[in-house]
């Protein structure tokens, strides 16, 4: 006997780009956010070593991090089936937005143009920006992958009440 359906039945979609963009911004602020803070610890340094200004651009550049990282995914999400390339830019969004963030606090915090350039090259040579970075990638990527996916449930043929058999 041939049966022209599957017996798994229908396939289902990804999830929803609204499911999917809040499991990829809360993941990116925790990967971001672990990833500072055991880059701090391991290599022994300050992601952002002055008082003052700099903690607050710091904590005010990682709030528009999250917040880029959350726009441009939800842009990238809204195809059915988005580009796995877009999680490199998501990525270089949040990266950039970060380092642009501290780069005005700094300037608006007193200090001078070459003191804030001082404080970005620092983001970048220490790999704060390289964590960031690669926690918004990986981030995007599990975001675009759950809408992507067509994954659902596991059934066994006999699960399905249509079925005569």
């Amino acid at each position: 006997m041939t049966h022209d359906r599957d017996p798994r039945g229908a396939q289902p979609a990804g999830v929803s780009a609204l499911t999917a963009l809040t499991v990829g911004w809360v993941s990116f602020a925790a990967v971001a956010l672990l990833g500072l803070g055991m880059l701090s610890y391991f290599a022994e340094l300050d992601v952002i070593p002055a008082e003052g200004a700099y903690r607050w651009a710091g904590i005010a550049a990682m709030i528009v991090a999250i917040g880029g990282f959350a726009a441009t995914l939800s842009w990238m999400l809204r195809p059915p089936r988005p580009s796995y390339a877009s999680a490199v830019v998501v990525g270089l969004v949040a990266a950039l937005l970060h380092l642009i963030v501290v780069a005005l606090g700094a300037l608006l915090g007193g200090e001078q143009v070459v003191g804030a350039m001082v404080a970005v090259s620092m983001l970048v040579t220490q790999g704060a920006s390289l964590v960031i970075l690669l926690a918004g990638v990986v981030a995007a990527w599990i975001a675009i992958a759950l809408r992507r996916t067509r994954a659902g449930a596991p059934r066994w043929p006999w699960e399905d009440g249509a079925d005569p058999e």
